[in-house]
Formats: structure tokens, sequence, C-alpha cells
């Protein structure tokens, strides 16, 4: 916790001051960084493109990785071992080896600068991870549920959707919250695809302050401190849910 307390310390300080008195606490605190990170650099229009992306991608992780673990998990067909170990497979793929013909692929669908263009690739990213841990889960849900639920008229989609997803809240929660903090720590991706500043993040703004305002640490400091924030909110909140969703479904009995 001290690098945090510590940024937050010289996020009140001037410049002057955190040149000289970095490790004090601040005597005579002052507000100018955070005005000056509202006002001089657009902070709450990359907060809103953060919060747009990070949710839309959250959304959309836990609606297809919960279809395609419904139906790995409650359905066997030909080559089905096949197609479970490519989705554990897809997760040795790094971002890094793909960011090239993904940037090719979205600059011929003219998504380049779009936050549509930022959603699509880190969805896909989030997608093998998502499904292992609802596949886990989804495995320890008795059939013999699904089984009464046929018997009562229950149609596929309404066992998917009214017996198995909630059951599986948990998994949900922790697939949601973990393709959310990594959708808005994401900076690799966002520097690629996010050039024009109208469509930039929090995180690619706060890249592109310490380029600017390099010498202006009291900025810089209550930039990122506007950063972890939310962050730090999201985990505390949640906590329980992300614990609980990835350990539900390591052991059966």
């Amino acid at each position: 916790m001290f690098p945090f307390a510590w940024v937050v310390m010289n996020s009140f300080r001037t410049r002057q001051y955190i040149l000289t008195e970095s490790f004090r606490f601040p005597t005579s605190p002052t507000l100018e960084n955070y005005f000056n990170a509202f006002i001089k650099i657009d902070i709450w229009r990359a907060y809103a493109n953060s919060f747009i992306v990070s949710t839309s991608v959250a959304a959309l992780t836990v609606f297809l990785a919960g279809l395609a673990a419904f139906g790995l998990t409650r359905y066997i067909f030909r080559g089905h071992s096949i197609l479970i170990s490519i989705v554990y497979g897809c997760l040795m793929i790094s971002v890094y080896s793909t960011i090239i013909p993904v940037f090719s692929l979205l600059l011929k669908l003219n998504l380049i600068n779009t936050l549509v263009g930022l959603i699509l690739p880190v969805t896909a990213g989030s997608l093998a991870f998502a499904m292992v841990v609802l596949i886990a889960y989804m495995w320890g849900i008795p059939r013999d549920l699904e089984e009464a639920a046929f018997i009562d008229g229950c149609n596929v989609f309404q066992i998917c959707f009214k017996i198995i997803f909630p059951l599986s809240r948990s998994a949900f929660a922790t697939v949601a919250i973990f393709s959310f903090l990594w959708s808005y720590n994401d900076l690799f991706t966002q520097l690629f695809i996010l050039r024009q500043k109208q469509t930039w993040t929090i995180n690619r703004l706060l890249n592109e302050i310490s380029s600017m305002y390099g010498t202006d640490y009291g900025l810089m400091a209550a930039s990122i401190t506007l950063v972890v924030i939310p962050v730090l909110i999201v985990y505390i909140f949640l906590q329980k849910h992300i614990i609980k969703g990835l350990t539900a479904g390591a052991i059966k009995g």
C-alpha cells in the first residue's frame, strides 16, 4: 500500500514541494493538480471512454462465454474434447503475438480510432479465460436439475437462462470483474488502436501525460490516483465474488 499512499500524498503537493518533501505528509495540501487533471487534459472524456469500453467488454464476454460454456458442458458431440482442448490452448496465446493481424483486420474494416475497434479484440482476448472459469463451474452443476426442468416442460433456452446461468452467478461475477479490469488496464492494445485524442481511454491519456508533462509530477500523481481509485473500488466491493468464482469449480462433492 505504500507506493499508492505515496502517490496520493504527492498528488496534493505543488511541483516544487514534490521534489524536496516527497516522503513527508503534505503540510499545505492543494487541489491544483486535480483541477488541472479535469480542466487542462479533459480527463472526463477519457473516463467515459474507459467505462464504455470496459463495460461493453465485460457484458460481451459474459454473454458469449456463458453460451459457449453451456454448450460445452451440457452436450457431448463429435469433436467435443478437441474443442475443449482448443479453448484451453488459447490461454497460451499472447496478445503481443496477435496484435499485427488484429491491427491489419481492423484497418481493413475502418475500425481504427474507434471504441468498437478496441472492444472487439479485447473481448476476443478475454473469452478463453472466461470460458475456462465457466466450464469448470458448470461441470459441477447436477444434471438432475436439468432433467427435472425438461420434465416440467422447459426448453433449452429456459434451462440455460433460468437454471444454469442463475446458479453460475458467482462464476459470471468473476468473469465480469476480471474482464472489466483487464480491459480497463490494457494499455498495449489501446496504444495501437486509439490514435485520436477524442477516443483515448484513461490509461491512454495517462501515457500521453507522462510524455507531454514529464516534469509535472503533481499532475501525474493526481492522474495516477484517478486511474487507480475505480479499480480499487471494484475490487474491494466484489473481491468475495472473485474468490468464490475461481474456487467453486475447483473441487466436486
